[in-house]
């Protein structure tokens, strides 16, 4: 098993579905958590007690606008002066769909501001830190459409796309620093794809109103188009994976994209 005991974790978007799973995981493993989301403070506050209660050493929740370069900063000084992240897991992401023609700008600045360009500016706060140490984790959470695109989707498939490569190069700058014995630094992409989380829930909601209603129906049909194993991911399923890239023996995986889809990538 992963012993994660003395590391310190920043998980964003970790309130709630795959980053909270994630979260859970990397606690149980003995990490300190640093806790980020939008949320309120019953929200935040819970999810600190659900990472306390899975085995945290320490978890406390920081506050940042991921669209807000200033506040990332922030968010990265008050993080480092609570422990300097070892591992970063960038999960936070938006998502809205249209067609192309009919996408607001604004929606496009959006999403690739939180979904790509906060993660270039987290790990470029994290990275030296982690090099100075000899381990360091760096997990982004990409998604199915990194790696092939869908109708609808173009500034969500855009941001993912340069978010696998964005990792990549980070995978290539850090490869050589650290060892076998401290474990070195990795930088790897994990690409989802239909898995039970919030970020969906428009789309099942629309793909069952065509159903009569009928929300296994919608899934259902939504799987039957792209996912060929006709199952939905649990989030917890993502979190072992995660954990996994944390320990010493992973020391060698670095600038991938690992696809759980269910088949959808092997088309």
């Amino acid at each position: 098993m992963t012993d994660l005991n003395g590391k310190t974790a920043l998980v964003t978007g970790s309130v709630q579905g795959i980053g909270l799973a994630i979260a859970r995981e990397l606690a149980a493993a003995g990490a300190r958590i640093a806790v980020h989301g939008i949320a309120d403070a019953e929200t935040a506050e819970a999810a600190v007690r659900t990472l306390q209660q899975a085995g945290s050493p320490e978890a406390r929740f920081f506050a940042g606008d991921l669209s807000n370069p200033a506040e990332i900063d922030g968010l990265m000084e008050a993080v480092g002066a609570w422990g300097e992240a070892d591992i970063v897991v960038n999960n936070a992401g938006i998502q809205k769909t249209a067609p192309l023609a009919e996408m607001p700008g604004e929606t496009w600045d959006a999403i690739l501001a939180v979904n790509l360009s906060a993660a270039f500016h987290i790990m470029q706060a994290a990275l030296p830190g982690m090099a100075s140490r000899g381990y360091g984790r760096v997990i982004n959470i990409a998604s199915v459409h990194g790696l092939v695109a869908s109708k609808d989707k173009a500034p969500y498939v855009a941001a993912k796309f340069g978010l696998v490569g964005l990792s990549r190069v980070a995978a290539l700058e850090y490869a050589s620093q650290g060892d076998r014995s401290t474990g070195g630094i990795t930088v790897n992409c994990i690409c989802p794809g239909w898995t039970e989380t919030a970020i969906i829930e428009p789309q099942v909601a629309a793909r069952a109103a065509q159903m009569g209603g009928d929300r296994a129906a919608g899934i259902a049909d939504l799987l039957s188009e792209k996912q060929p194993s006709q199952r939905l991911s649990d989030p917890s399923e993502i979190g072992a994976l995660a954990l996994w890239l944390c320990a010493p023996v992973a020391h060698n995986v670095t600038g991938t994209a690992i696809p759980v889809d269910g088949g959808w990538t092997a088309q």
